[in-house]
């Protein structure tokens, strides 16, 4: 086995809800085929995620053929939805900004409404290369990103796991460890190497893909939110806050941007470029 490889994959098809986890996957630009593109939204169009609604972790997406979705929860009737046709679209707001989606069929609405207990609408994102530029701030021309919060993948390691697990267990709050990696909601769990590498990680090849390393991933609320029961501790947060603030980022994972495509699996090498 290679001094780093690929542990595990992660696919979220609808933002903030849980996905899948493939043995490989098609990179595209805007990130790994499938991820976050569709999301819900409430009354006014604002983008809904775990951190307004924490309930949102108990339900389920799971990729169909043609982008299609089955969408799953406790006490729910599983709902098969359809890409939305070509038509009019609908401004989604997004961490204050507006993305053009396509709102998907009336059915949706009312199972993410029954759900959540409160007006939803699940909204696609039909043509990622020009819907939603990566922050200019960090991005090179003609770089954009999916639903997801800011860049098109996220990864971590399980070697940083291990130590903030061990940091957690030396802290205020050891009950609340230790923690699965799904709170960090990844694209790409990366095995091997020591706690942190992936903060220096600039230009990493990953199977047949390259991505760029652009900048740490400063957690919030939901890494907070256990994702098989939906109830909130305090836990990363506290401890990364003590040991791991970044400027203002209390950092985990690193944020990626794909320079060359291709296809990823799990087992495969990876490798630091830069």
């Amino acid at each position: 086995m290679p001094n780093l490889y690929v542990q595990s994959l992660h696919v979220h098809p609808v933002k903030s809800v849980a996905g899948t986890s493939p043995d490989e996957v098609a990179v595209e630009p805007w990130g790994l085929s499938g991820d976050r593109r569709w999301a819900v939204v409430d009354a006014e169009g604002t983008v809904i995620s775990q951190r307004q609604e924490a309930r949102m972790a108990l339900a389920a997406a799971r990729p169909l053929a043609g982008g299609r979705v089955a969408l799953s929860a406790p006490d729910m009737p599983e709902l098969v939805v359809e890409v939305p046709e070509p038509g009019p679209r609908e401004p989604s707001v997004h961490f204050g900004n507006k993305i053009d989606t396509l709102v998907a069929a009336r059915s949706a609405a009312d199972w993410f409404t029954a759900f959540l207990g409160r007006d939803a609408r699940l909204v696609y994102m039909d043509d990622p290369e020009v819907r939603r530029p990566v922050d200019p701030d960090y991005a090179l021309p003609g770089e954009t990103v999916s639903l997801a919060d800011a860049y098109p993948l996220l990864a971590t390691t399980s070697a940083s796991l291990d130590a903030l697990n061990e940091l957690i267990a030396g802290g205020d709050h050891p009950q609340e460890g230790p923690l699965p990696m799904d709170r960090f909601r990844p694209n790409l769990v990366v095995a091997g190497g020591d706690a942190w590498a992936e903060d220096g990680w600039r230009r990493v090849a990953v199977g047949e893909a390259v991505f760029r390393g652009v900048r740490e991933c400063g957690r919030c609320v939901v890494t907070t939110t256990d994702q098989r029961t939906a109830e909130r501790g305090r836990e990363p947060l506290k401890t990364l806050a003590r040991h791991r603030r970044i400027g203002k980022s209390l950092a985990f994972g690193r944020h990626m941007v794909p320079v060359v495509l291709g296809t990823v699996r799990v087992g495969d090498e990876v490798r630091i470029l830069e």
